[in-house]
């Protein structure tokens, strides 16, 4: 162990805890003892204490005993001949770091100067964490660089974030280097930052990296059912399953840099930097060495990976421009585009089809009509996209899900955005993508790769044509618009009694062991993504991956939706944590959820009903909990009798929580997602006899507390009231 890290580490504790002390003083004087304190919309309080310690920090009172406890976690700085290379005091000092750090910053969201502040972002809140969160569970996202410092020049940070994007990795940028700093680099090149590109400025105070650490906690106690309070195998989660490592770039590391660096190696995190500091290069705590110095920065990149231990799959897409999942978030401004196609009353659309072998030629792209050098910049382009692909393996059920992967594939473009599907779509083409050389012709070569890359056992070949004369896609539009009924009629005929096979998806089970989601025709999975075709289809595929055919075989309880099938995979499947499963009730042992869900139900027992909530509402439910809170509750692969998580389409399913009395049971709901899903709640309540179902479900505008529901239920004579007891 480096004698000079270990004293400057240490040193950069006690000025860090120093520091924080001084600002709690200044709060408990401005706001009192009992002042509450929290990062906006989090659960877990301020996470790195609690996931450490499980002690929930509330208030200002309770950052007083913090404080003392990181003090007391403080070792004595190593004497000057007599020293022990220990690095246990060095990783004590790296964790009262971070628990100063946490009270440092939750004290500048009371009395400033605000976390939040032009291009800084804070504490990333809990609608962020759980639709990220997906990400580092699928794999697109295979870890994060937490940035401290700066580059040599702008130039330089943006080639670096450029290449840690095309590498799918996230960049959580903090601290500066000679007061300037890495995020304020990209902002001087006018590089779009934010959690859709995965370029995250969460503050310019070296302190801030209590963020990018939290985010880390917050994984392993929302989707790793890690309990708070149990240290090591919160540690543990975050050396095993989040790939991150710390890169410094600047010209030197300061002390209060250094205290944080050995906060990181606590959880497996290596620092890699372009600076001449010690090394050190034994294996312990990180998977291979704690510390590389003098990596030249064109090479830098590389080298994080190779020393984190990182696994990357990257395709090659052979366009003029940066590809990857870093720019589907990516925004084109209206003064910034070359073209916009599609929009409202533009005729554009998306269509795969399926052909015989004979009738493809793979590989083959045409553009039948004007090309973008040859169009007017600006909105009101007509273009008409069809790929028609062929395989032994191909079947017309595959065809809507090949079409929703159109987005995510073309909007990994740098330059491309991309919105919608099918006939109702809406895509830009900056002017720098267009200068670089993007033309339509790569629109197609993006199809062709990606199809082949991702669907390769199904596909044998793609052509792609796309139509650019408004004639000529009006023309098409019709047989397309009728593919596309005959489509759905086909699809919408299908129900769990008319299908012997469910499909698992354990996707999540890198973040949630115990969690299953089992999809059935009548329920999608809970993050909304994964419909029984997805399952088959991904079956299809990767025969050993996430996506298991489910065999029902005998029926246990038809009105609950237990087979013997579905019970024997959920146990083996969920590493024997889990015996039973309902898919129809959310009273008696139903299904799990890992964190990614769209919304959750929760019972309202005084109104003899549930609610629904979804990500998006961030204020106080009528439980008397946030959906973060209950997030806690129920994810991380446990099950919950009274909670569930779920998408937003199993609420129109007639299944839905059938067991229960179905969608009667709905008492409240925020506005906003009512408002979203009233066509499909219209239909589902008829269907049900539920006379004007939509106006007696309450929201947030007529009820707040769970009285309050029952009040407006009694006024509006809710069916719910006169239901059997849901328990």
């Amino acid at each position: 162990m480096s004698k000079i890290i270990c004293s400057a580490a240490i040193r950069g504790a006690y000025q860090i805890v120093d520091k924080a002390d001084k600002k709690l003083t200044e709060a408990i004087e401005q706001k009192g003892r009992d002042c509450k304190v929290e990062f906006p919309n989090t659960a877990y309080y301020l996470p790195i204490i609690y996931a450490m310690t499980g002690i929930p920090v509330k208030t200002l009172e309770d950052c007083v005993h913090i404080i003392g406890m990181a003090r007391s976690m403080l070792p004595p700085l190593p004497a000057e001949k007599h020293w022990v290379p220990y690095l246990g005091h060095t990783l004590d000092a790296g964790m009262a770091t971070l628990f100063a750090e946490e009270v440092y910053e939750v004290c500048k969201y009371l009395i400033g100067p605000p976390p939040v502040d032009g291009i800084w972002l804070g504490a990333a809140d809990d609608i962020i964490m759980r639709e990220r969160g997906i990400e580092f569970v699928d794999g697109t996202a295979p870890g994060f660089a937490a940035i401290v410092g700066c580059a040599p020049d702008a130039d330089t940070a943006v080639k670096i974030a450029r290449e840690l994007q095309e590498k799918n990795l996230y960049v959580f940028m903090q601290s500066d280097n000679l007061g300037i700093s890495f995020a304020e680099q990209l902002e001087e090149k006018g590089v779009q930052m934010g959690w859709d590109t995965r370029l995250v400025p969460f503050g310019k105070e070296t302190s801030a990296a209590v963020y990018s650490l939290g985010f880390a906690n917050r994984a392993a106690l929302s989707f790793g059912n890690v309990p708070p309070g149990e240290a090591r195998r919160n540690l543990l989660y975050n050396k095993n399953r989040i790939f991150a490592f710390v890169l410094a770039l600047g010209t030197a590391v300061t002390d209060e840099q250094y205290a944080n660096a050995a906060g990181a190696i606590n959880y497996g995190f290596p620092t890699i930097t372009n600076i001449d500091i010690p090394e050190i290069l034994p294996t312990g705590v990180c998977t291979y060495e704690h510390v590389v110095s003098r990596v030249p920065v064109d090479k830098i990149v590389d080298r994080c990976i190779e020393v984190r231990g990182l696994k990357i799959s990257i395709h090659k897409v052979d366009i003029p421009v940066a590809y990857g999942p870093a720019f589907e978030g990516e925004r084109i401004r209206k003064d910034d585009m070359q073209i916009e196609i599609g929009g409202p009353g533009v005729p554009a659309f998306e269509f795969v089809c399926t052909k015989e072998a004979d009738e493809v030629e793979d590989g083959k792209i045409q553009v039948i009509g004007p090309d973008l050098d040859d169009m007017p910049q600006g909105p009101g382009v007509s273009i008409g996209i069809v790929a028609e692909v062929t395989g032994r393996k191909m079947q017309p059920d595959f065809e809507p899900i090949f079409e929703r992967q159109m987005h995510r594939f073309l909007g990994e473009a740098q330059g491309i955005f991309h919105m919608g599907q099918r006939d109702i779509i809406r895509h830009r083409i900056s002017k720098d993508a267009f200068k670089a050389g993007l033309r339509l012709k790569h629109i197609g070569k993006i199809i062709h790769a990606k199809f082949h890359g991702e669907f390769g056992a199904i596909i044998d070949k793609v052509q792609v044509t796309l139509y650019t004369k408004k004639e000529d896609v009006e023309g098409k539009l019709k047989e397309v618009r009728a593919a596309f009924a005959e489509r759905d009629a086909r699809l919408g005929d299908m129900t769990d009694d008319s299908v012997n096979l469910f499909y698992s998806c354990t996707l999540c089970q890198s973040f949630a062991p115990s969690h299953v989601c089992i999809v059935t025709p009548e329920r999608s999975g809970l993050c909304g993504s994964v419909s029984w075709l997805d399952g088959k289809a991904g079956y299809e595929i990767n025969p050993t991956g996430p996506n298991q055919p489910i065999e029902k075989r005998k029926v246990i309880d038809d009105r609950l939706g237990q087979w013997d099938g579905t019970n024997e995979f959920l146990y083996s499947s969920s590493n024997r944590a889990l015996e039973k499963v309902s898919l129809y009730s959310i009273m008696t042992d139903p299904m799990t959820s890992c964190g990614c869900f769209e919304c959750i139900s929760a019972m309202l027992p005084m109104a003899n009903g549930i609610m629904v909530v979804d990500r998006d509402f961030t204020e106080m439910t009528p439980s008397g909990m946030k959906f973060s809170t209950m997030a806690g509750t129920v994810g991380g692969g446990l099950q919950t009798p009274g909670f569930m998580g779920h998408s937003k389409f199993y609420l129109g399913s007639k299944k839905f929580i059938s067991a229960d009395g179905g969608l009667a049971r709905v008492v409240w709901m925020p506005k906003a997602l009512k408002e979203e899903l009233s066509e499909q709640l219209e239909k589902a309540s008829k269907e049900m006899d539920l006379e004007n179902f939509l106006d007696k479900i309450a929201d947030e505008t007529v009820a707040q507390t769970e009285e309050e529901v029952v009040e407006y239920m009694q006024k509006i004579n809710h069916p719910a009231l006169s239901m059997d007891p849901m328990f």
